[in-house]
């Protein structure tokens, strides 16, 4: 069994076919989406129609979540930039898109093998906006996954990839499609990696791996992307991503 699973796409279409491109050589079995499809991008509408057709099992982000109350924006971040982003890509969205996002879960669970099974998340089990890094103390993580059971667990939000034991637990992060975070914490504005991010899980005879894939995306056409776009702040979204030679 091979799992792709995608996350935080964010409106970004020229990052999300990139991805998609090297999911199809990968031989997978199945695709799952742990949310945050649509805002904050140039692309909400076509990243919504490319979901859909997928036909994916798709979990509840934060932002998903938004786009269907609101009313609740006040209680993640309370700025006026954020609201407009939010509302604009309501405002481009079909009542289909609407309708889908009220298919999505919680939480999915998937059998990889007798022995082995898959938990996907957004933030944690229990809400989609907690916050799993890579060394948060063990009794945190503990009461993130109380009352969930699986041998790998799978989340985003963070735009951050990870991958850590945890008493028998893999737990992994698997990315951004859309906005590769450089740091998890930053003071202004993130800035974005030059790749989209994805994983692979897979079970071959019992054995559970982990491949934690970087997509190397084209710049300009993110840029020429944001151009065709008027979505709110683009320029600052068009500035704030990194170049491959600024890595060096």
């Amino acid at each position: 069994m091979r799992v792709a699973l995608i996350s935080d796409i964010h409106g970004n279409m020229v990052s999300l076919e990139a991805v998609l491109a090297d999911i199809e050589q990968q031989n997978v079995d199945q695709i799952i989406c742990l949310g945050d499809i649509a805002t904050l991008g140039p692309n909400p509408v076509a990243v919504m129609e490319c979901i859909r057709e997928l036909e994916c099992p798709c979990v509840m982000g934060n932002h998903d979540l938004f786009l269907l109350k609101p009313e609740i924006l006040h209680e993640y971040m309370d700025a006026p930039w954020f609201a407009d982003s939010i509302a604009w890509c309501a405002k481009q969205l079909k009542p289909i898109d609407f309708k889908f996002l009220q298919t999505f879960q919680p939480t999915i669970s998937l059998p990889l093998s007798d022995e082995h099974s898959l938990l996907c998340f957004h933030g944690s089990p229990k809400s989609n906006t907690d916050i799993i890094l890579a060394m948060p103390p063990p009794t945190t993580v503990d009461e993130l996954l109380s009352g969930h059971k699986a041998t790998v667990m799978a989340g985003g939000h963070t735009h951050m990839q990870m991958m850590r034991q945890h008493k028998g637990i893999m737990l992994i992060n698997v990315g951004s499609v859309g906005m590769p975070f450089e740091q998890a914490l930053f003071v202004h504005a993130p800035r974005y990696l030059p790749w989209a991010e994805y994983a692979i899980v897979t079970d071959n005879n019992h054995v559970v791996s982990v491949d934690l894939r970087r997509v190397p995306v084209c710049i300009d056409q993110l840029i020429n992307a944001a151009n065709q776009s008027r979505f709110p702040d683009a320029h600052v979204w068009m500035k704030n991503w990194m170049l491959p030679g600024d890595l060096l």
